[in-house]
């Protein structure tokens, strides 16, 4: 029996460590830098596909929120003003509530229905459907 329980002790050492506060889904944090007037985000369309929505649609949604004009360059999104990465993480975190996590239950695994001229977030965890504004 002792042969056995220092296997198991040799094969829970091997188990990787998991890092972060136990929850499936954490916001991720933006990385950039500044260039002269413009702000650099470099990891922008990870952020998007993490998130599992169109990039131009989040682009659209931080171009407005933070009042400035940008584009897209590679995978990273280039703004013309200089603006701290804590203001833009607190406009992602705005629009994950708005736009990726169900109202019903707080979970991310949604989609972006368009229907008519209005939009909704359908859950495919539970099947919840709510309006989302639609005009960004």
């Amino acid at each position: 029996m002792t042969d056995y329980e220092k296997l198991l002790e040799e094969a829970h050492k091997k188990i990787k460590k998991i890092e972060g506060n136990g929850e499936r889904f954490e916001i991720p944090k933006i990385k950039g830098h500044f260039e002269g007037k413009k702000t650099i985000l470099t990891n922008f369309l990870q952020i998007a596909s993490y998130l599992r929505r169109k990039p131009e649609h989040f682009q659209k949604f931080l171009l407005k929120e933070l009042a400035t004009s940008g584009n897209i360059e590679g995978d990273r999104l280039i703004l013309n003003n200089k603006i701290p990465s804590a203001k833009i993480n607190v406009k992602i975190e705005e629009y994950v509530k708005e736009f990726v996590l169900c109202k019903e239950c707080k979970k991310p695994d949604t989609e972006l229905i368009k229907e008519d001229r209005l939009t909704f977030v359908h859950c495919l965890a539970c099947g919840a459907k709510h309006s989302v504004r639609g005009k960004i």
